[in-house]
This record gives structure tokens, C-alpha cells and sequence, in this order.
């Protein structure tokens, strides 16, 4: 099976595990720590905070927003319809409300057209939050997202799930905006099975997300020096109220663990050489399909973006259906994801949006329906190509 993602364990990685296992501590300690250092100096943020998935890191980044009085709760959020859901369901479990925008076809991200299209068609008061998704690794336009944002006194929160050390003019995803979410499961660019982080230059809100991932407790401190005797949130009155047992806000337990981060570290130092891979992956496939391009739209590619998967497109509906297509992929050892579906019209858990969507997300919705990907991960061969290539032709042509 040629798989949508891998994670290969080496020696390195079982010598790091078996020495989180030595030290006798499994919970967050020194290489969750380290992991936080150097991935806020890879991407270039002044803090890193990592947590259990992408979808904790995303609530929580959303309710440091509120509890910072930021943004209101109840406000409206402008997103994408296309993106693994929980980014929305983040959304609405933090009580915001999502309003879609339509996506551009080449990219699947939303557009600052559509974006400004409706900030002048409705009352702007209402909406506290831009929260574009660098959706494949293809960055969405935060120039001009933040232009926009400035303009209507908005804040930017970057979903970089899948975007990591994707770059805009040399600059990483996820320093564009005030805060900005990774997920670093299994099949993504950087994966360790299941954990999140969330990046910032702002030191309130990285303190307000270490607190909310640990129920909202006390501790705070993005340093802690507990073992060194000191604490400056132990209180100086007689009160005896422990900070990692005071809690100042409704959070959640969404700490991560030191096999993860361990597993994570590893993983910075071969970032660049993953990236590269897999955006020359991508490269040698386009190639390859280069003959079916006239029935199924190709990915664009930039060296500048990290793939998180081989996105495509099925054009041309006569020929066969997107599930006929995948089935007969996976049957030959292919595997592959629909891309996701359109939330609010395609997703049985927004149904109670599709009346006030259907019809206005075209795009979206064609994308919805259409749009499925397969791997480009570091660990496909040339051989892979080659196999992948001969079975579209002979599916296809």
C-alpha cells in the first residue's frame, strides 16, 4: 500500500523513546520543553506551547483570544468551508459563529476578494476574527488578509494544521497572524502520531493557552521554576492555594506527553529535508500524470510550499465518478482521502447550515465533491511513481 502518510520508527527514534522511558517521567517535562524552544525558533515566533492535538491547540488559541477580551464570545468568525472539520467545530465549541467564504480552485483557500466581498455586504461590528486554513500546505493570501483585517479592526488566527515551514516571501505560515495553530498527526508534514502546538509573539496569550490546556489553573508560567524553589504564582498569604490547584478560567486537559514531543524533536532537525522531498514529490507526479491532467486538475507546484498530501481534482465526471476512481486506486494499493467536503452543505454535522449555504459556495461544493488526494510523503520511491502514474493511465485513459 502506497499510504496517504507514513511514520517510519528507526533506531533513533526507539533510542529517544527509551530514553524519555530511562528518565521516569512520561509526562510534560524537559522534552516537551525543548520541543516548544526549538520549534518556536524553526518557525520564528517568540513562543511555542504545545498540546495534545491540532484540535486542542486550535480551542485553545480561540478561548485565549476571549479570556484576553480580544474577541467576544458570540462574534462571528470568517473561515474557510473546506478544511477538516475541526476547525469549525473548534469554532463553535468556543461559542463563536462561523460564516463561509467561497475558495480559490487552485489553492482550496479562501480569498481576500470574497473576504472583503462580505465585510461590505453585512454589518462588520458582528465579526471578531479572521481564521484562514492553510489548507494542503498552500498558504492562503495574508498580505492581503491582514490589509483587510487592519481595515475592519479584526483579528487573524492562521490554522497552520498543515502548513509547516511553508513560506510567503521567506517568511513561515503562522507569522502572519496574532496566533496561529500545528498539528503534527500521523499523516501530516511533521507528524509524532497525536499532538498540537500553537505559536505566538504575544507572551499574555501563550501564558493563557498553557493555562487553559491544564484546566485553567494558576500556573501560567512559560518557564516553570517550581524544582529551583521558586514559584511566583505561589500566593504570600496563608491561604495555602497551590496555582497547579487554583484555577483561574474554564480550560481543559490538553497536555501532551513526552514520547510525543521526544518523537517531535527528531523531527524538527530533518524539517527542511522532509519539506524538500515532499515538494519534490509532488514535482516528479505532476510529471508523471502529466497525460491524465486533462481529466483530473493537477496540484500547483512551488518549492515554497510543504505539502501535506497530493491533491487532485477530478475534471472530467464522464469517464468515472471520484469514489469509482478511488476504490479502483485502493484496490491496487493506492490509498487515498476525499478532501474533506463543503461544511456547511456537505458535512451531516452542519446540517442546519446547508439552507442558509446551498448554492452560495460553488466552489466549495465542486471541490467538496471532486477533490481527493493521495501521499507525497518523504517516504515515496521512484518505483512509487511510477506505479502511481501506470495505474491512473490505465484507469484513466
Amino acid at each position: 500500500m502506497i499510504t496517504v502518510g507514513d511514520l517510519k520508527i528507526g533506531k533513533e527514534e526507539k533510542d529517544i523513546i527509551n530514553e524519555v522511558l530511562d528518565g521516569g517521567k512520561i509526562s510534560e517535562g524537559k522534552y516537551v520543553k525543548k520541543f516548544e524552544l526549538e520549534f518556536a525558533k524553526k518557525i520564528d515566533t517568540r513562543y511555542c506551547v504545545a498540546l495534545s492535538s491540532g484540535t486542542a491547540s486550535l480551542i485553545s488559541g480561540l478561548l485565549s483570544l476571549i479570556y484576553s477580551n480580544k474577541i467576544k464570545k458570540g462574534s462571528k468568525v470568517i473561515t474557510t468551508p473546506v478544511t477538516y472539520i475541526s476547525t469549525i467545530n473548534a469554532i463553535v465549541l468556543c461559542g463563536l459563529e462561523p460564516v463561509f467564504v467561497d475558495i480559490a480552485e487552485d489553492n482550496f483557500n479562501i480569498t481576500p476578494e470574497n473576504i472583503e466581498k462580505l465585510l461590505k455586504n453585512s454589518n462588520p461590528e458582528e465579526y471578531s476574527l479572521i481564521l484562514p486554513v492553510h489548507l494542503m500546505g498552500y498558504p492562503c493570501d495574508m498580505i492581503a488578509i491582514n490589509k483587510i483585517a487592519r481595515k475592519y479592526n479584526l483579528f487573524v488566527f492562521e490554522d497552520t494544521a498543515q502548513a509547516h515551514g511553508t513560506k510567503i516571501n521567506g517568511k513561515n505560515t503562522g507569522t502572519f497572524s496574532i496566533i496561529a495553530d500545528y498539528s503534527f498527526y500521523v499523516a501530516h508534514n511533521i507528524q509524532v502520531g497525536e499532538m498540537g502546538a500553537i505559536v505566538t509573539d504575544d507572551k499574555n496569550l501563550a501564558g493563557l493557552v498553557k493555562s487553559i490546556k491544564a484546566n485553567g489553573r494558576l500556573c501560567d508560567c512559560l518557564e516553570c521554576t517550581r524544582d529551583k524553589g521558586i514559584c511566583p504564582r505561589q500566593p504570600q498569604d496563608e491561604t495555602d492555594n497551590d496555582p497547579r490547584f487554583t484555577h483561574n478560567y474554564i480550560g481543559y486537559n490538553f497536555k501532551t506527553m513526552e514520547f510525543q514531543a521526544a518523537l517531535g524533536i527528531l523531527q524538527i532537525s530533518r524539517m527542511d529535508e522532509i519539506i524538500k522531498k515532499r515538494a519534490e514529490n509532488v514535482r516528479r507526479l505532476n510529471l508523471r500524470l502529466k497525460n491524465v491532467s486533462g481529466i483530473l486538475k493537477l496540484p500547483v507546484y512551488s518549492p515554497d510550499v510543504s505539502y501535506l498530501a497530493y491533491p487532485l481534482v477530478l475534471k472530467d465526471m464522464k469517464k468515472t465518478s471520484r469514489l469509482k476512481l478511488r476504490k479502483e486506486l485502493e484496490k491496487r494499493g493506492i490509498e487515498t482521502r476525499p478532501l474533506f467536503g463543503c461544511i456547511p452543505t456537505q458535512q451531516p454535522a452542519y446540517d442546519y447550515l446547508r439552507k442558509q449555504y446551498e448554492g452560495k459556495l460553488p466552489i466549495a461544493e465542486y471541490i467538496g465533491s471532486n477533490g481527493f488526494y493521495i501521499g507525497c510523503h518523504q517516504y515515496i520511491t521512484d518505483d512509487d511513481i511510477e506505479y502511481i502514474g501506470k495505474n491512473f493511465e490505465e484507469i484513466l485513459l
